[in-house]
């Protein structure tokens, strides 16, 4: 069967001497993963369309329960070749990029997920201080996904509300703790009231609002370092026990 769709690059990988397998999201089938036939021989038809961060309009043939199915055609839409020659920006979006392959599954369509990234690749511009669009789309793939850590209250009791008064985040819980509540021995992490506030006020954003407002960057820093201590220590725990589901319990998938 011929399946034809848009996708963008998130992942190359070299498969015997001149084949690759490369990992797509794309707006039909969510992530996808297809195998292209010498796609490294000088003479190749799909040129450097193969390249992360491409945005194409590609087909793929293969029975539709197929592992691995063969990509037939490759047309870029947008290369976004300036984001791959610019260092700090290409690090940055690996790690955007290794935050979707890990928590997406394959073939589960995610129209949310596909347009967040592409808009933050057609907003970035190579550098200039992008730090806040990368937060923001953490912060969001986040939500998509069901693991946004709990800010809002406290992540056992859920009667009382922290936004006045900062608190402790606890990574092992993915949510803040109160008092009343905490757990003496376990890691955690202090936010203050100021960028508690930040936070709350910065889910409400969208990418219009980023760039209107001037955002105090050590705000920004501390709840960048909030939000990478808990995406690292999700992706390093089996999935179906890892999900915080915004505090309300593990998911189930």
């Amino acid at each position: 069967m011929l399946s034809r769709t848009e996708g963008i690059v998130l992942r190359s990988s070299v498969f015997g001497e001149a084949d690759l397998i490369v990992t797509y999201l794309t707006t039909d089938y969510g992530l996808v993963k297809v195998f292209a036939k010498s796609p490294r021989k000088m003479k190749s038809r799909f040129g450097s369309s193969l390249e992360p961060f491409t945005y194409s309009k590609i087909s793929f043939i293969g029975k539709e329960d197929a592992n691995l199915p063969r990509l037939t055609q490759s047309d870029i839409i947008t290369p976004f070749y300036a984001l791959r020659d610019d260092y700090n920006s290409f690090v940055s979006l690996c790690e955007i990029l290794e935050l979707l392959m890990h928590f997406l599954p394959e073939r589960d369509p995610n129209a949310g997920m596909f347009s967040l990234l592409h808009k933050l690749l057609s907003k970035i511009r190579p550098g200039e201080g992008n730090e806040l669009y990368y937060l923001y789309c953490k912060v969001r793939f986040l939500g998509l996904a069901g693991y946004l850590p709990k800010l809002d209250a406290c992540g056992r009791c859920s009667k009382q509300t922290l936004e006045g008064a900062g608190g402790r985040f606890y990574v092992s819980h993915g949510a803040l703790i109160c008092d009343a509540c905490k757990t003496d021995g376990a890691a955690a992490i202090t936010l203050s009231q100021s960028a508690l506030r930040f936070y709350l006020s910065f889910m409400k954003w969208n990418f219009s609002n980023i760039d209107r407002v001037k955002a105090p960057a050590p705000l920004v820093s501390e709840i960048a370092g909030l939000i990478d201590a808990h995406i690292k220590y999700i992706m390093s725990r089996p999935l179906k026990t890892a999900a915080f589901n915004g505090g309300k319990g593990p998911l189930k998938r």
